[in-house]
């Protein structure tokens, strides 16, 4: 016999749209920004927080969304990997990234996106120290983290003027 769950309203705005919805409590924030709004970006790895390819902005903040609830983000602006294109526009991190060669296989590259935008919104002129210590919770086993770098540098010179 299931036990019924009672659920929880909460109200998120995520990439500035509000949405209202009844959750059971024990949702993953991951799981209710893909299973239940299928913003499908954000990527589930290894559920833990070990990876970082859940990486969001919480707040202006990297979360790590796999072991975050998504009652505990009641009342939060969230910023997704959707939110990074505007107008038919990628991001300065997203060229970058693709420019060079910051991704292979683009599995990390969301949480690694996220995460660069929480470094530069602290950090606007990162050391290549810095910006390793700024993705140190993001894992990607494809890159070297070498192009990611670069990446994240040449972003910040382009988001600088």
């Amino acid at each position: 016999m299931s036990e019924d769950i009672d659920k929880v309203s909460i109200q998120i705005t995520i990439n500035g749209q509000h949405y209202k919805r009844d959750v059971e409590p024990r949702l993953l924030l991951v799981q209710f920004i893909r299973e239940e709004l299928g913003l499908t970006g954000t990527h589930i790895g290894c559920d833990v927080t070990y990876c970082g390819a859940c990486t969001l902005l919480v707040d202006g903040k990297p979360v790590k969304s796999c072991t975050m609830l998504a009652v505990q983000a009641d009342g939060c602006e969230i910023h997704t990997v959707e939110g990074l294109e505007q107008d038919g526009e990628l991001h300065p991190l997203q060229k970058a990234f693709s420019e060079n060669h910051g991704l292979q296989c683009g599995y990390c590259t969301p949480g690694m996106l996220m995460s660069s935008m929480a470094l530069l919104a602290e950090n606007p002129d990162p050391s290549p120290d810095e910006i390793r210590k700024g993705i140190s919770g993001n894992l990607c086993r494809c890159t070297g983290y070498n192009n990611i770098i670069k990446s994240i540098q040449a972003a910040a010179k382009e988001m600088a003027g």
